[in-house]
């Protein structure tokens, strides 16, 4: 079995998959059965994606590229997509579980009601998407992924670890994060903190959360003089 770990954090990653040639090639994502298995899915360029009440199982999709992507009501299993660009991503209630997405595109998605267990984002850039009510069933990580301006909101994310990501004015805007690993990050310009209560960092990391503190209520500091100055 086959794992990604940091630290204390290990996310099981898709079973074991035979090379593709003995995976089954498809041309669509909906075989009208609402169920893949086995398959693997290769570099195409879509105007638009909409999948609904689908079963993915034990696949690779690589290089697929959208202009927009509706996703609703999945159950992926064992699933790895790669170098995939999912423009204008809007994904609901769905279920993910040991499944990875390396070096994917995912700008200014919005995630609602999804369940992770076991799932790898990896070089991935989610920048100006909003997770809403995202639960973190088993463990979750994000490994070298940018997440500029991204909001987690309402999100369940104990079980989730955050290591090496870009995190310029991320906000956590409600929610239950009390777990959340947040070592290896640069927190200075985060966004929320009232909501992160018994996360886990670096002592070094203190100063930084001291930073954002005062950005977020946006203090002004004395000039020794007397005077006030922002």
């Amino acid at each position: 079995m086959d794992t990604r770990t940091i630290r204390r954090t290990s996310v099981v990653l898709p079973c074991p998959l035979a090379p593709d040639r003995y995976l089954s090639p498809v041309t669509s994502l909906s075989d009208g059965h609402g169920q893949l298995a086995a398959f693997r899915y290769t570099a195409t360029d879509l105007r638009e994606l909409h999948l609904l009440d689908t079963d993915l199982q034990d696949g690779r999709i690589s290089g697929l590229c959208t202009e927009r992507t509706r996703l609703e009501k999945l159950r992926i299993d064992s699933v790895q997509f790669s170098g995939c660009d999912l423009a204008s991503l809007r994904w609901s209630d769905s279920r993910l579980s040991r499944t990875v997405f390396r070096d994917c595109t995912l700008v200014g998605a919005a995630l609602d009601d999804l369940t992770l267990d076991n799932v790898l984002f990896e070089n991935c850039t989610l920048d100006y998407s909003v997770l809403t009510r995202i639960r973190c069933t088993g463990p979750v990580i994000f490994s070298a992924c940018s997440l500029r301006e991204t909001v987690f909101a309402t999100a369940d994310a104990r079980t989730a670890l955050l290591d090496g990501c870009t995190l310029w004015l991320t906000e956590f805007d409600g929610g239950t994060y009390r777990g959340l690993d947040l070592r290896g990050n640069d927190l200075s310009r985060i966004r929320g903190l009232s909501h992160l209560q018994q996360i886990v960092i670096d002592r070094t990391q203190t100063a930084q959360l001291a930073e954002a503190l005062a950005v977020e209520l946006e203090l002004g500091f004395g000039d020794g003089g007397g005077g006030w100055r922002g």
